[in-house]
């Protein structure tokens, strides 16, 4: 099970307890998204509070898979 862990959550730039801090505390305003490098949706969740909180609660079920496809790509 640790294997399959480790496969899961790889290292790379994006550190996936500092992303999961800014998405409980400052999600709404897209600060998680700025961090990640995604700037335009970070600028939409901004303008309008997370998509009105539903990208807010969207991110929360994907917040892992989004970290992991940026970490493995580059």
């Amino acid at each position: 099970m640790s294997h399959k862990a480790d496969l899961r959550f790889t290292e790379g730039r994006i550190n996936y307890n500092v992303t999961w801090i800014l998405l409980t505390f400052l999600g709404l305003f897209g600060i998680h998204r700025f961090y990640m490098g995604k700037w335009i949706t970070g600028l939409i969740y901004l303008c309008t509070l997370g998509i009105l909180g539903i990208g807010y609660i969207y991110d929360y079920w994907t917040l892992n898979d989004q970290i992991t496809v940026i970490n493995s790509s580059g």
